[in-house]
């Protein structure tokens, strides 16, 4: 693995710890919502982590490719593009339901590419 992908792929976990920090004391989509600091700095967080994945090289999208790097990339535009469409329950959804699962698969690539 390269230096840029690794380092890339580290930043998507360094993103994903800073939104797990700031939402740990929040209980529901609503008051994550109603915390703005705490949801900017979150959306945030999901634009630099959508900025990583279009960084990193081909051969690791196509070697990885069970992870839904496109959709990734995807809600990073919706966030930058479509701000004040962005929908609270779907992100709180997504910080809880699926990104564990990409966290996990992205230490498994670093962990088997070290």
């Amino acid at each position: 693995m390269s230096e840029k992908d690794k380092a890339n792929l580290l930043a998507i976990l360094d993103a994903y710890h800073k939104i797990r920090r700031f939402v740990a004391n929040i209980s529901d989509a609503d008051t994550f919502y109603a915390d703005e600091k705490t949801f900017d700095a979150v959306l945030m967080n999901f634009v630099i982590i959508g900025e990583a994945v279009a960084k990193l090289s081909d051969t690791i999208r196509t070697q990885e490719n069970h992870i839904p790097w496109t959709k990734i990339k995807g809600l990073r535009n919706i966030v930058a593009h479509n701000y004040f469409g962005v929908d609270a329950e779907e992100i709180w959804q997504i910080i809880h339901n699926n990104m564990p699962h990409l966290v996990q698969d992205i230490q498994d690539i670093l962990d088997n590419n070290t």
